[in-house]
């Protein structure tokens, strides 16, 4: 039995000296796959993916890979190793245009990345369109577009994304997360915290259902989706 691509395997942990907020926490995703982490507000959501990225101290679990151990490093030198992360706010410089947005996605290249700023106005197009214009002038999607696409600019092999479609509307929001398979079809690991839980099972190939920092249930998006206990504790019925 293989590992998973990308695992952060028994977690716990929490924020500083603070009690632990993980217990024991195991979220894993594929090559190619969406992993969607969903749950109710303070289940340690978020903080599980900070946890893989490197932002908390863990007392106890690892963080592998591709194989290797990455526990040990920080999160700068993990996107060197080929995590993107996408915070929930924040995520952009409002001043700068898209295109410079974009560049400073590329921080830690040293190769010419003009054709990964191609592909990335082929997968938002409207971005292309207002590449000169500073990012704070746009709408709340096409701000998550930019932050996803400043993600993608570091040729991710993992990219994890904190809440992707907090505050949008849903039309708005069906288009990120068709945005978003198009991305793990380029065989891109895609791991995310959602709280529309019931659209992201939808495209889920693997759903973690947290509960107080713990494990409640890990299937395929689609089982979770016809679990009557997830269904009525988490979906609303």
């Amino acid at each position: 039995m293989h590992d998973p691509f990308l695992i952060g395997d028994a977690m716990t942990g929490g924020y500083g000296r603070g009690a632990d907020i993980l217990h024991g926490c195991t979220i894993a995703v594929n090559k190619g796959e969406i992993a969607v982490i969903v749950g109710p507000n303070g289940a340690g959501k978020s903080t599980a993916m900070k946890a893989v990225f490197g932002m908390l101290n863990l007392r106890e679990g690892c963080v592998r890979l591709d194989g290797e151990d990455i526990s040990h490093l920080n999160p700068q030198d993990r996107v060197a190793h080929g995590m993107g992360f996408v915070p929930q706010t924040q995520n952009i410089f409002t001043s700068m245009t898209v295109e410079e947005n974009l560049e400073m996605g590329a921080f830690i290249r040293r190769d010419d990345f003009t054709d990964t700023m191609a592909q990335v106005f082929d997968l938002f197009p409207i971005l292309k369109e207002k590449r000169r214009q500073p990012a704070g002038e746009l709408s709340g999607g096409q701000r998550q577009q930019v932050a996803v696409g400043r993600a993608l600019m570091t040729q991710p092999k993992v990219l994890m994304l904190d809440e992707p479609t907090a505050g949008v509307s849903p039309i708005v929001m069906d288009e990120l997360f068709d945005r978003i398979i198009e991305v793990a079809r380029t065989g891109i690991s895609i791991l995310m915290v959602e709280q529309n839980a019931r659209q992201a099972l939808e495209i889920a190939d693997k759903g973690y259902v947290l509960v107080q920092g713990r494990n409640a249930y890990t299937d395929t998006g689609q089982a979770l989706l016809a679990d009557p206990n997830v269904r009525r504790s988490f979906l609303g019925g």
